[in-house]
């Protein structure tokens, strides 16, 4: 899982329900001050939550860009059913559209969309649904082209059978047990850099324990059966962006620049990163996704590629 620097956002960060024609879902809603240059709905990946993106918020404040980052149906704060079928990816793709159309202001643009890892599986099926200029990007984040690799497939299957035989506290209980040193002691298991801005470890149980078993099961799912929907992503005429650290063990990185080549997208790698450039390196994340979106308004014809 991502693990956020903090669970307070920025001063001037509105949480709030967004309303949608599909139901309401917890977000977190920071605005420049000044000229607002586009809003970005910002999509977290398996186990997280909008708060994965807390270290991105002040910074694309700062470049001009409204975030909205969302927990999906049955992620930490926003309530889902207990029907494991609700999770279905076409469902959460249809979230993903009336959550567009909540946070869209009129006389702006459509926003740009952004989905990491498991996010960016239900942004690509979003995208793929969504009528003509429905968004005015798509970024992938440490996303891959189908399924997720053997061992992450393997880790998937265990803790969707560990979540549909036991009680979440009992779960989050083995998964700790079986935690690295490095993983317990940094706040994205990858850069001991990152330790003295880890999030404690109560947030980090709370919001395990708020996630909806029946959705951890889906998207767990999902992850190790995803087919390659690259080709027909291909033809959606929109700004693609391929985002990933310098590693990734979910995704493996050369999987990811022929995923970009195929795409004809925007290639950033972020130094220093890996699975989570969110959380590994905010700042240089940040500013390569304030680039990328400061292009596709400059090209206009939606050419940021």
């Amino acid at each position: 899982m991502s693990r956020p620097p903090t669970f307070t956002p920025p001063a001037g960060t509105l949480a709030y329900p967004l309303r949608t024609a599909r139901g309401d879902f917890a977000v977190l809603d920071t605005r420049p001050t000044g000229e607002v240059k586009g809003t970005a709905l910002l999509l977290p990946g398996y186990t997280g939550s909008k708060e994965d993106f807390v270290a991105l918020l002040h910074p694309l404040a700062e470049a001009g860009y409204r975030t909205v980052s969302v927990d999906g149906r049955g992620q930490y704060e926003s309530t889902g059913p207990d029907d494991v079928s609700a999770y279905a990816q076409q469902e959460l793709a249809a979230d993903v559209l009336a959550q567009a159309a909540a946070v869209h202001i009129p006389g702006q643009g459509p926003p740009h969309l952004l989905g990491h890892s498991l996010g960016g599986l239900v942004a690509r099926a979003a995208v793929l649904l969504a009528p003509p200029d429905t968004f005015a990007s798509l970024t992938l984040m440490a996303s891959g082209p189908a399924r997720v690799s053997p061992s992450q497939r393997t880790r998937a299957t265990l803790l969707t059978d560990a979540v549909a035989a036991h009680p979440m506290a009992v779960v989050w209980e083995a998964m700790q047990a079986m935690a690295t040193p490095e993983d317990a002691a940094t706040g994205s298991g990858t850069d001991p850099a990152t330790a003295p801005y880890a999030a404690d470890h109560d947030a980090l149980r709370a919001r395990w324990l708020r996630n909806n078993p029946a959705q951890l099961i889906a998207t767990g799912k999902q992850l190790c059966t995803e087919p390659d929907r690259v080709d027909e992503l291909a033809a959606v005429p929109l700004p693609k962006h391929v985002v990933s650290g310098e590693r990734d063990d979910t995704w493996p990185v050369p999987l990811l620049d022929d995923m970009a080549r195929r795409l004809r997208a925007h290639r950033t790698v972020v130094a220093g990163a890996e699975h989570s450039p969110n959380t590994d390196r905010p700042e240089a994340t940040a500013a390569a996704l304030a680039a990328f979106w400061d292009n596709c308004a400059r090209s206009g014809d939606g050419s940021a590629q």
